[in-house]
Order: C-alpha cells, then structure tokens, then sequence
C-alpha cells in the first residue's frame, strides 16, 4: 500500500532542498501544536526557522501554499507510520490492536493539525473520495476483515465510513472547544466501539 497525499506531482527536489522543506515544515507544525493554527505566519516561521521570509515565499508561494505543504506533509508521515512503522500503528500488531492504535493516533494528531484539516477540508463529497482518504478507508476496511468482523455479520464497507466519520476532524474539534471532552474520553469511545464491533 503505497504512501498517497492529495498533493500534485512535483519535480524532484535535490536532497538538501527536500531537507530544509521538510525542516520548514516540521517547524510549522510545532508551532501549530504549542500554539494553534492562528499562530503560525510566514513571519513567526521565518523567525523560529532563522531564515528571511522571502525564502520561506520562494519556496511555498503564499500562507495558502504552506498550509497545503503541511498538511500533505504531515499526512505522509502518518500514513507512512500506518503502512511501514512499528506496531501496533504499524504492521505486527493484531488487527484490533491495530484499529485502536489508528484510532488513538488519529485523535493524537488532531491537536497538531487538526485545525489545518479543518480549513483545508473539501468541499461538499469530495473530502471522501481524495486520494488520501479512501486510503485511509482501505486501512480499516483490512484491518476489519483480519480482526474477523465481516465474519460477524458486519457489513465492512459503510462500517469503515461510520468509523471514520468518528474521526471527522471536525466533529473532534466541536466536542474538544464546544463540549469540553477530551482526548482521552474520544479515545475511550473509539476503544468502546472497536471492542462492541469486534465482540458481537
């Protein structure tokens, strides 16, 4: 299963220019997670990257462009975890354990992206259908039928969009600003629901 963004392709960049893009956009996403999404300008990264802000413009275009770079970025890493990282994220673990580990890391990582995935969201059913996200369904459509769901009765394949739907940026958002709830009870209602699915 081959590592998927929504990004178009791209020339090949020299290997310290890839470097330093992948430098420059670690930075943005550590100043989005200590901070949140408003924080991170071309300014404030040209500042915590000790560089001028008119290479950070050559390199990404506009703000627009460097959020879409971070979050392509960022979504390679993680699917990169998901597909060639060690268990139970990565292969070598039990599919139930996998589908938990998927689940706590997708709650994970919205405090460090999630306010990006939200302003880069598609509009309309287009968000279901990129590249990136029927890879992400195609993850726990495989990891249902190993755990032995389908065999159970459950119709995989609008389970996987209920599950994923669970995991809306969106909807995480709203319970963590609007309702209060933390990480760990979302966590605590993935664990509930992967365990009531795989136990009926």
């Amino acid at each position: 299963m081959p590592v998927i963004s929504n990004a178009p392709a791209v020339s090949t960049e020299r290997g310290d220019a890839a470097r330093n893009r992948r430098k420059l956009l670690d930075i943005a996403a550590q100043i989005i997670a200590a901070e949140g999404f408003a924080a991170l300008t071309m300014d404030r990264l040209a500042e915590q990257a000790e560089i001028g802000k008119g290479t950070i413009f050559r390199r990404f275009g506009s703000r627009s462009g460097l959020l879409e770079s971070l979050l392509n970025h960022t979504e390679e890493e993680f699917q990169r975890a998901m597909i060639f990282g060690p268990p139970p994220l990565g292969p070598g673990a039990e599919p139930a354990v996998r589908l938990l580990a998927y689940g706590r890391a997708v709650i994970d990582r919205y405090d460090a992206v999630g306010e990006l995935q939200q302003a880069a969201r598609e509009a309309s059913d287009r968000r279901f259908s990129v590249p990136a996200a029927q890879l992400h369904r195609a993850h726990l459509l495989m990891l249902l039928k190993a755990a032995g769901a389908e065999a159970r009765g459950a119709d995989i394949e609008l389970l996987s969009y209920t599950l994923l739907s669970a995991l809306d940026p969106g909807l995480l958002g709203y319970q963590r600003r609007v309702l209060g709830i933390t990480a760990i009870r979302q966590y605590q209602q993935w664990r509930y629901l992967i365990e009531r699915i795989l136990s009926s």
